[in-house]
């Protein structure tokens, strides 16, 4: 089981690009997306909750702190934040655990589980660095929203596609989502 978790950062299509790469490879998930995550889910994408709890094999609220993924004892094997707002991922340096996401990234850390933070701020302050850092020095793996041009994107889907291959590289899920950089011409 992986936990796919939105929060309410610009990129939105990332969150469901990985959503629909693990469906498609049947790897079971568990989605939590904030409230401002699905106001921006129809912003940017004209989608609603519905349609990605549709690729997902289970859904929780952000709000419920009771849910079974709030529990070092409810096996999961990693949890990818995608988008991550600056505010999540401070609220995870600090350990700061007041959603389901929050405390869900906190298990994550303390079971020694994999995490994966995919960041959409930019410019960065010091202080976000810094909090990213904290989060490195525990473990989890900051993997920024920075798409390469080597595989020659013609469309916002090969963007993203991108990104979303590179958290799957990091879960260690084989995927085609984009052509891999060999040395050779393209």
């Amino acid at each position: 089981m992986i936990i796919v978790a939105i929060t309410g950062a610009s990129g939105i299509i990332y969150g469901l690009k990985v959503l629909e790469a693990l469906k498609e490879r049947k790897i079971e998930t568990a989605l939590v997306i904030t409230d401002p995550a699905r106001i921006i889910l129809e912003y940017e994408l004209d989608l609603k909750i519905e349609d990605l709890k549709n690729k997902a094999t289970c859904y929780y609220e952000a709000s419920d702190l009771t849910s079974s993924i709030n529990s070092g004892s409810f096996k999961f094997e990693s949890m990818v934040i995608v988008p991550c707002t600056m505010k999540t991922l401070s609220a995870i340096a600090t350990g700061y655990a007041s959603n389901s996401i929050t405390r869900a990234a906190d298990v994550a850390l303390k079971e020694r589980r994999k995490l994966v933070l995919v960041p959409r701020e930019t410019p960065l302050r010091s202080i976000h660095l810094e909090n990213m850092l904290e989060i490195s020095r525990e473990g989890g793996i900051i993997l920024p929203a920075m798409p390469g041009f080597y595989h020659r994107p013609e469309n916002l889907d090969d963007m993203a596609n991108f990104i979303a291959g590179k958290i799957l590289d990091v879960l260690e899920i084989e995927h085609d989502l984009f052509l891999r950089w060999s040395g050779d011409e393209i």
